[in-house]
């Protein structure tokens, strides 16, 4: 049924170019351009972040669809929600504290607990895709799945432990797309290393004093 859906669509997987012998796809290059000018403003604390974030999820979606990444595929459309609920917490959210949201710190507990979490969803999520999908690398796909929406949830929340989460998803996507051929989304997680850590360091600056939640 999603197959016959997105069938309108199928001019954007036309092929741009090749890349070590497979295609590069204009919605790939789409997505491309959107997720690095998304993560900039991320670094910036810049709410344009969300709309471009829903823009290449839904980009994204219909790349990894159509390569039988149904983990990164469906994660997408869940990227594009939680970009609607981050861009409204950007706006008008709260903290603990009834304050508007600042660049802080996890509690301990809450590091644990978001550790925990992970650990726990990921086989599950694994298990699921290997019984239900044909995806040809389910636990692999399933855990930058689980740990992603980690990272959104503390990006959209502004704890500034996302980018650790994403330079951990980020390595792991790298691989992934590289034995799908996805060379240019490789590229973009292989720049989004370094741009994890430039983004951890530029929210370290903004961070107020002793304030952890």
């Amino acid at each position: 049924m999603i197959d016959a859906m997105l069938q309108p669509l199928q001019p954007l997987l036309a092929p741009a170019f090749e890349a070590f012998g497979s295609p590069i796809t204009w919605t790939e290059i789409l997505a491309f351009v959107l997720a690095v000018w998304m993560v900039l403003c991320n670094m910036r604390v810049h709410v344009l972040a969300w709309p471009l974030a829903l823009l290449s999820s839904l980009l994204y979606f219909l790349l990894f669809w159509s390569g039988k990444l149904y983990g990164e595929a469906s994660l997408q459309l869940v990227f594009a929600s939680l970009a609607v609920w981050g861009w409204w917490q950007w706006l008008r959210g709260k903290d603990e504290r009834g304050q508007d949201l600042r660049v802080r710190l996890l509690s301990p507990r809450g590091r644990w607990l978001a550790v925990l979490a992970v650990l726990l969803a990921w086989p599950l999520l694994g298990l699921f895709l290997q019984r239900q999908t044909d995806s040809p690398a389910p636990y692999w796909d399933a855990f930058p799945t689980v740990a992603s929406l980690l990272g959104q949830y503390l990006l959209g929340r502004k704890y500034q432990e996302n980018w650790s989460v994403w330079v951990l998803v980020n390595v792991v996507s790298v691989s992934l797309f590289a034995y799908k051929g996805y060379w240019l989304t490789v590229l973009l997680y292989a720049v989004f290393i370094p741009m994890s850590v430039a983004g951890w360091r530029a929210w370290q600056r903004q961070l107020q004093p002793a304030v952890t939640a």
